[in-house]
């Protein structure tokens, strides 16, 4: 979850009270948040070392979803309504003089549609800003871009002082070799061409760049005499700056993600009105859309829900009237009014501001956390149900038991590897049909879902190599497929795996595991002479695996029955291999003592449940 972080003292400035670490604590978590962090003691600490500290926080832990909170201004403004000190405000649109007319407009041009289509604006006049307010404006618009906005890939933000500007204003794609302006922090013009070059090395704004780059033409915004406001989404202009001077605010939003967009400059227009000079005012921009249609923007005029108090009253356990969840829904900065013909219906408006409210089950929610988690009461439900493992659950208890008690130690890897330790690491080669692959992993390690055991084990015991030999570990745990056939088009499996690692390879000693697994899952063995006959039970045979030693290596096979029409070994599971690892996959992973692994499947095993119990299509 994001984490915010405020001033101490404005905050208990704003909630009118003074609260310690333990109240405000409690206050968090009634509403719904977490206090992370105090540190109150660290300034008191550096200031009687003489050390220059900033001013005591509270770093709060939000929802994800809660993007009203992501600034002092609406964790103060939301506490507030919560604990009753003011009502929920109503923003509203202010026209320029009452007249549509003379609303300030933007154009947008036909080639945005190439690179970022979408466009929104609105503007905040009579703004007045102190250090501390200017400072979260602009700590909104970052924690906006990190968290909503998927760092400026969906939407990117844009704030500008008005008055050094003159309307109307266009919203254009050219190609970088058209545009030049002076950008935000440096003292000359460049071209788009050549701010590419400049920005990679710095590396706030670098991580920026491949959002447009690959664009034959990327966006512009231009007043009206042909000065560039911003170039969406990477830099804004020097000449249109906001400073704590400025008075008039123009907010410009550009995206490819509509839904994404509305939220966004609706955020950020809501939480800074209450600095204008009419508080919660917000003047509109009229939008002229490539195909001539117009388009007013903000839109702050929320949306309507159906609630029932009978509904509250079943998810929670309660037993309220209609005006008793109205009541609650209020401290949460909701608008209720109870239906004139229905009792059991509340209309609730929701505002602007609470886009994170999409069902009922929202709304209930919110009722709850006004009433009070904790005050809720504690009733055993009204239907008894008795849980059961999944069969497969029990498969791997059963292995974990037995070769726990056999001496091995049971480790819990990483179920994300990189593509060389799942593949080239093991001498196999990707078909591309196999393994689940990152789509953008953060980091080289964590590139695809394992389709092996194996590699998480040898990490462990290259982890380990200062501990006596022999190392001797297992894993019964998840791999992951491809697979076409599911709607997920991916299957977990139930593996279990063990390495033996010692002086010697210990190819008995994996067998003998093997052997004690299947004894414990009364899987008979299958000996050579009978494999004809034999109705049900394992058997290994010699394999050529390229993960191996040549000719150390075995497959194992499963037969479930021997019916009249499977009268062929053909029709034998292959469930597994065992072998003494090949010494390149050793040295790949840095060990330098032989081992012997052994890997197979647990699913042919298992028991048939009803579906309700399993997660099988």
């Amino acid at each position: 979850m994001p984490t915010v972080a405020v001033d101490k003292e404005e905050l208990f400035k704003r909630l009118e009270k003074t609260y310690t670490t333990e109240e405000f604590d409690k206050l968090c978590f009634e509403y719904g948040l977490e206090l992370d962090e105090d540190t109150t003691e660290e300034v008191e600490e550096a200031n009687k070392k003489e050390h220059s500290a900033e001013p005591p926080q509270l770093k709060i832990e939000v929802p994800a979803n809660r993007y009203d909170l992501l600034c002092l201004e609406g964790i103060s403004r939301a506490l507030r309504i919560f604990l009753g000190k003011q009502e929920a405000p109503r923003y509203k649109l202010v026209y320029p003089r009452g007249d549509e007319s003379k609303l300030l407009t933007v154009t947008v041009h036909s080639d945005t549609a190439k690179v970022r289509p979408l466009f929104a604006c609105a503007i905040l006049r009579n703004v007045s800003f102190t250090p501390q307010s200017y400072a979260s404006f602009i700590d909104l618009q970052d924690k906006l871009h990190q968290n909503l906005c998927r760092r400026r890939q969906l939407v990117a933000i844009g704030t500008h002082d008005l008055d050094t500007l003159e309307p109307p204003f266009r919203y254009e794609a050219r190609p970088p070799t058209d545009i030049k302006f002076i950008p935000l922090g440096k003292d000359k013009a460049y071209t788009a061409e050549e701010l590419m070059t400049v920005y990679e090395s710095e590396k706030h704004l670098s991580k920026y760049l491949h959002i447009i780059r690959d664009f034959p033409v990327y966006p512009i915004i231009y007043d009206q005499k042909d000065r560039v406001l911003s170039m969406p989404p990477i830099i804004n202009s020097e000449h249109s700056k906001i400073t704590l001077n400025t008075r008039n605010i123009f907010i410009d939003v550009t995206a490819t993600d509509q839904t994404k967009l509305d939220i966004v400059v609706n955020m950020v227009a809501t939480m800074f009105s209450e600095y204008c000079a009419e508080p919660y005012t917000i003047e509109p921009v009229k939008v002229v859309l490539p195909n001539g249609q117009t388009r007013i923007t903000p839109d702050i005029s929320g949306r309507d829900a159906l609630a029932h108090a009978s509904y509250v009253n079943s998810c929670t356990g309660l037993s309220l009237n209609s005006g008793d969840v109205s009541h609650l829904l209020r401290k949460m900065a909701l608008e209720p009014t109870i239906s004139s013909t229905n009792p059991d219906e509340i209309q609730v408006h929701i505002p602007p501001t609470r886009p994170d409210i999409l069902h009922e089950c929202d709304i209930m929610e919110d009722a709850a956390i006004a009433y009070g988690f904790n005050n809720l009461p504690d009733e055993f439900p009204a239907v008894n149900t008795v849980a059961q493992p999944l069969a497969i659950s029990k498969l791997s208890d059963v292995i974990r038991r037995e070769w726990s008690l056999a001496g091995w130690i049971e480790v819990l890897p990483l179920i994300l590897c990189s593509h060389e330790e799942n593949f080239e690491w093991l001498r196999r080669e990707d078909d591309g049909s196999t393994a689940v692959k990152i789509a953008n992993p953060k980091t080289l390690e964590f590139q695809v879902v394992r389709t092996t055991l194996i590699p998480g084990l040898l990490k462990t015991i290259r982890e380990n190599r200062s501990h006596a030999l022999p190392i001797k570990i297992f894993e019964a745990s998840d791999v992951v497929y491809k697979d076409t056939s599911r709607e997920r088009q991916a299957r977990n499996e139930r593996h279990a795996a063990a390495v033996w690692c010692n002086k010697t390879a210990g190819f008995e000693i994996v067998h003998g595991m093997l052997d004690r697994a299947m004894q414990m899952l009364e899987i008979p063995h299958i000996e050579m002479k009978n494999i004809g006959s034999a109705a049900t039970g394992y058997y290994i045979k010699e394999r050529e695996d390229p993960m191996y030693f040549p000719g150390r290596a075995a497959t194992i096979f499963y037969r479930s029955s021997l019916t009249s029409e499977t009268k062929n070994v053909s029709h034998d599971i292959e469930v597994g291999t065992l072998g003494i690892l090949h010494p390149e996959v050793l040295e790949k992973f840095e060990i330098g003592f032989p081992c012997s692994a052994l890997e197979f499947t647990l699913e042919p095993f298992k028991k048939q449940m009803q579906k309700v119990w399993t997660n099988d299509e």
